[in-house]
């Protein structure tokens, strides 16, 4: 058997690969809810739901396929609140995302600093209190997003980023009375592992 065909596949392969950096990151802050009144409940009662603010958790694996754009995969978890007119208190509404994103990016791969502009496609499925997303038990609606940031390089395998997006979906759970699209602005801060 000759290896020569195979060592020319690998030096091909390794030279394109070369021009691909991956990263994975793990992003926290916060979900910022617009235009986040849901509708008022089908029993008529007149009880208006709003959705408000919360914490924001997303991991993304991105990758720089050009020198001046990218891909984003990822998944991203809130928890949010659930309010109520006429109860006191709100309860805790959970939402979970997968999304895609196209990067472009304001300096060339290798820079130390990369702001980027990304928009795509996500799908949201929003949980209301007492249900469980693992049976099935959610509303999902399915939008597009877009917003920027920057990324710092802070070594040869770690980098820092800080992101800005807005989710944009119609609203959830079929209420009366239901008009205009939802936000979610997200703004989180991650540490990334580049690859």
């Amino acid at each position: 058997m000759k290896l020569w065909p195979v060592v020319l596949l690998l030096c091909a392969c390794s030279a394109v690969s070369s021009a691909q950096v991956g990263e994975i990151s793990l992003n926290f802050g916060w979900a910022i809810m617009k235009d986040n009144i849901l509708g008022i409940a089908a029993d008529l009662s007149g009880t208006q739901y709003t959705i408000n603010n919360g914490f924001n958790l997303a991991a993304r694996m991105t990758l720089n396929t050009r020198r001046y754009m990218g891909h984003e995969f990822g998944y991203a978890y809130s928890r949010t609140k659930l309010g109520a007119t006429g109860f006191s208190g709100d309860q805790e509404l959970s939402t979970h995302q997968g999304f895609y994103d196209f990067l472009l990016y304001g300096l060339p791969e290798g820079s130390r600093i990369r702001p980027f502009l990304a928009g795509g496609a996500q799908f949201t499925t929003f949980v209301p209190p007492g249900a469980n997303a693992a049976y099935g038990q959610g509303t999902t609606k399915y939008g597009g997003n877009f917003g920027g940031g920057v990324k710092l390089k802070i070594s040869s395998l770690f980098l820092l980023r800080l992101d800005a997006r807005d989710y944009v979906t119609t609203k959830p759970f079929s209420l009366i009375n239901q008009s205009g699209a939802l936000h979610q602005i997200e703004v989180t801060a991650g540490l990334g592992l580049m690859f």
